[in-house]
């Protein structure tokens, strides 16, 4: 896998998914599949935060796992610097990874029980930079957990059921900045964390944007912290694309009927709490058989004829936002 630098620009995104899509057999010798991610298109900018957002179901972490390149994708490409990447294993996959590396959601399932934080981060750096030796591979591991705030003296011959939630998640933050990456895609990082320390790991992933220039993909249910973390809120149902612009303007002025009951069903705008499930009428479409039209339209309250059999293409908005809804037809309103 090779790229080339030289002649991009700084504006270009460092990782970008163009109409990726996503499908998964549900069982041998039937034509049944799951319509897990459909025609998703994103761009991740070296230092800045794109949050990605829905219920569960939504796809979002389907998203991360083909940008990390865990599952092949079934239509859509995965670009690095401009360039179509696909990758299975082997050396292809390890360069890829040095520059993309994926955050999970459970930091204590991530890490393996049995080894210490001195293990977990020196097998990081063996496989990215194996000739990191001696002194070099000391320093390097003092280095990584100072970045993520915790002592290396206290903190390097602990085993994970010795920390707490925060110290773990901080942990796999720093396993995964061993490998020296452009881009974080950050899997639902502070949703297993206690609420009073999650506004610290986001504090702290901001911290390491801003030193690092990384580009990061945020996924969450909560879009009261795409607000605070993320410069571009990018809004999911159903596996697809409703809404997207800045995160201020997303999250204040909400264009998407699934995005203002996403925000009108969180309970405190300004506490980085999980959003609750969307309460409305209706349940959310099968993804085995997707419904002709929007999918949101079974639970919409503004629901139109047109929208049960049309599926809505995206409107431009006021500045950089967009929804896919009829209501934004010209002359609609």
């Amino acid at each position: 896998m090779t790229t080339t630098h030289s002649s991009r620009s700084l504006d270009d995104p460092v990782l970008a998914a163009r109409s990726l899509s996503k499908r998964f057999r549900l069982s041998r010798g039937r034509n049944q599949y799951l319509h897990a991610v459909d025609g998703v298109d994103l761009d991740l900018h070296r230092g800045t935060v794109v949050a990605l957002v829905g219920e569960s179901g939504s796809g979002k972490s389907t998203v991360a796992r083909l940008m990390a390149q865990l599952h092949p994708a079934t239509g859509g490409s995965i670009e690095l610097d401009g360039e179509s990447v696909k990758v299975k294993g082997g050396r292809r996959f390890r360069a890829y990874a040095r520059q993309v590396q994926l955050i999970l959601q459970d930091p204590f399932a991530s890490l393996n029980p049995i080894h210490t934080v001195r293990y977990v981060l020196t097998r990081s750096l063996r496989i990215h930079h194996p000739g990191l030796r001696g002194d070099a591979l000391e320093e390097r591991l003092g280095e990584l957990l100072s970045k993520v705030h915790l002592q290396p003296d206290r903190f390097l011959e602990k085993f994970p059921h010795e920390l707490s939630g925060g110290q773990r998640q901080r942990v796999s933050i720093a396993r995964a900045l061993g490998a020296r990456p452009r881009v974080l895609l950050a899997d639902e990082p502070v949703s297993m964390l206690d609420v009073s320390i999650r506004l610290g790991v986001l504090n702290l992933l901001t911290e390491l944007k801003n030193e690092l220039n990384l580009a990061i993909l945020y996924i969450t249910h909560d879009i009261a912290s795409a607000r605070y973390f993320a410069d571009e809120t990018i809004v999911m149902y159903a596996g697809q694309i409703v809404e997207r612009g800045d995160s201020e303007s997303v999250t204040q002025r909400p264009a998407h009927p699934y995005t203002r009951l996403l925000i009108a069903s969180a309970p405190d705008p300004d506490a980085l709490g999980e959003t609750a499930a969307v309460d409305n009428a209706g349940e959310p479409p099968s993804l085995i058989n997707p419904v002709p039209g929007c999918r949101f339209a079974p639970r919409c309250p503004s629901v139109m004829e047109r929208c049960r059999t049309e599926t809505p293409p995206t409107f431009p908005l006021s500045g950089s936002s967009s929804a896919a809804c009829w209501l934004y037809e010209e002359g609609t309103r």
